[in-house]
Order: C-alpha cells, then structure tokens, then sequence
C-alpha cells in the first residue's frame, strides 16, 4: 500500500537515495532539507520543502498528512560545534515531537556507528556503551536518547546505527581517496593497514530503512546495526580502487602514532577535512555485529566493502564535471583537502 513519507535531509547524500528507493516503489515523498533539492530526475515527483528542521514552522508544515518519518539530517563533523548540537539535538527533539502531535505512525531514526566512540573490543553490539567522540559523537549519543524518550511516549521509533555508508552521490572525506586514485597516486594511510574497517553501501541501507518502514511495529521498534557483511582490512578494500584506477599505485601505509598526530594538529589548525573520529579509528579495528538485524529484520546485505567502493568510485568518475570545482561540509560535495592537496604531490 502507498504511504506518504516524509525525510528530513533529503537533499542530502543518503535522503536522494531514499527519496529515489521510496519512488521506485510508489510511495509519496516529501523531502526537508536546508538544502535546495536540486535533482532534475525527481524533483517532479516530490514535495520539496526548504527550510531547517530546528524551525518547528516548517516542520509542522513538512508533517501534513505523513505516514512515516524517516530522519535522515544532521549536522555533520565538519560543521561548527553550536549548529552540531543544535541540529542533531533540537532538531531531532522537533521532528519527534511533531510527529507525536500529528499522529504520524512511526519514526526511523538514522543514527550511526559513531555513538560507541573509539571501542576497546569487537565486534560492536546494540548494547555496548556509547561514548561519542568530538561534538558530533556526543550530539548522536543525545539525539538517541532524545528518541527513547518518544517511544516511551508510546511512539514507534526504530534507531539504526550505519557504519560510514557510501554509493551513488556520496562524496565527502571519501573523495580524497577517489581523487588521489583518479590522479595516479599512492594513497597514504595511518597504521599497517591490516585492520578490518566495515563500510556499507547506501542501497542496503536503503532496504534496512524499508524493513523498518514495513515490517510490524512490534518487530521493529528497537535499535539495530547495519553494516556490510563481508568486509576485509582497510588497506585491501581501499587498494581495490587503486588498481580499478589502473595506474600500479599502491596504499603506503604509515606508524599511526606520528601520522595521527600530525592530523591532530591540522584539524586543530584547521589544514585537514579528517577530523578526530576518521583518524582515531582509522588505524585500528572497526566493525560491528549486523546479527540483530540478520536475525530480527532479515537484513540481507548485497554489497561488500569493495563492491561499495567501487560502485562509488565508478560514479565518482562518470560525474566528476559536475562537481570538480565545488566543496563543502556535506557529504555531496568533496570536502577540501586543504595541505593534503600539497602532500599530494609526493606520492
């Protein structure tokens, strides 16, 4: 049966292949986004609404007649600490509590993997302790409890937790790597490279979302992680792209301890996009249980972390005019590489 959802940030990386997922399957859709919704195939199709989801106006508007609310916008890492927290925090408090007014049925919220912090141990399980690191790990955190809060109220509110997800439209920090490959050149990585680091592609989390969507309230309202099932180590999954690359490069790998510090310090100084998450996880294990939403949901990933690599890589080249000159802070736009760009030209 046709219903009418609604997702917030979706002009966004994830929210355009919500929005186009939802679509192909005769749904309504109504995307709330900052953003202009700026996609010539559907933007037809769609009620777009611009405005910001810490406007509780224009959330009551954008809530009209909304089966299902599927919260997609944040504030991401690289946005200032203030809009951080009063984005991923009010935002979420307004969007839940007009959804509660209006009656709306249930509300999937997109958390992430960032909640657990920097872990001691793996796999990660739903009920490990969550300790966010930076402003945006610690909004996430808040922002879930926000919604324990309304489903205490009654409200059916499914949490999922995604690793870093990519595919079509995503950009952001993976971009370096995608440019630096483009370029014929090595791609330098802190640690030995030998940690497993779980990805996921943006369509299976598409259909994660849609489980929780459809499938009965009882079934789905709790918190699941979501995640590729086949995964290797990070200098494996990411060498895929250099040899699709073709030009024999390699990943260097780097002691984590120096090159860590040395991205502390230009995050500090604001010279790098890798911000105190990426490179305080990046060198050591990071991957969790997808077991929950195997067994409860039925989650079935279909792409491992190369076949999401590279189905990204792919769309990275075959759209790189539009978007060669342009950066940001979201994830549709590379992020700039500031004195990376510099240290480029050594490898």
């Amino acid at each position: 049966m046709a219903q009418r959802y609604l997702i917030t940030g979706g002009a966004g990386f994830l929210g355009i292949n919500l929005v186009r997922y939802l679509l192909d399957r005769g749904h309504e859709v109504v995307s709330l986004d900052i953003a202009e919704f700026d996609y010539p195939d559907v933007k037809d199709r769609i009620k777009a609404i611009k405005g910001d989801i810490r406007d509780r106006k224009v959330v009551d508007e954008a809530m009209q007649g909304v089966d299902i609310v599927v919260h997609c916008a944040a504030a991401l890492p690289l946005y200032k600490r203030e809009d951080i927290f009063s984005t991923d925090i009010f935002g979420t408090h307004n969007v839940l509590d007009s959804a509660h007014q209006h009656g709306v049925e249930r509300v999937i919220h997109v958390s992430t993997t960032a909640v657990y912090g920097i872990p001691d141990h793996h796999p990660l399980v739903e009920t490990d302790r969550l300790d966010g690191v930076g402003p945006y790990g610690q909004a996430k955190v808040k922002a879930e409890e926000v919604c324990l809060e309304y489903r205490a109220k009654g409200m059916c509110i499914p949490i999922l937790r995604p690793k870093s997800f990519i595919g079509p439209e995503r950009l952001g920090i993976f971009a370096l790597l995608y440019d630096w490959a483009k370029d014929g050149k090595n791609f330098p990585l802190p640690g030995n490279g030998k940690n497993r680091y779980q990805l996921l592609d943006v369509e299976d989390l598409c259909d994660a979302i849609y489980l929780c969507a459809t499938l009965p309230k009882e079934v789905v309202n709790d918190t699941f992680n979501i995640g590729a099932k086949e995964f290797g180590t990070i200098k494996e999954d990411f060498q895929a792209v250099l040899d699709a690359a073709g030009h024999g490069k390699r990943v260097i790998t780097f002691p984590a301890a120096p090159m860590t510090a040395a991205l502390k310090i230009l995050e500090l100084l604001r010279l790098s996009p890798v911000y105190k998450w990426a490179y305080g996880t990046i060198t050591t294990d990071s991957f969790v249980s997808i077991e929950k939403a195997e067994r409860v949901l039925g989650f079935k990933p279909k792409y491992s972390n190369k076949d999401a690599l590279l189905r990204n890589y792919r769309w990275y080249l075959d759209n790189l005019p539009k978007f060669q000159k342009a950066s940001g802070v979201s994830h549709r736009v590379p992020w700039s590489q500031g004195i990376l760009k510099l240290a480029k030209a050594f490898f």
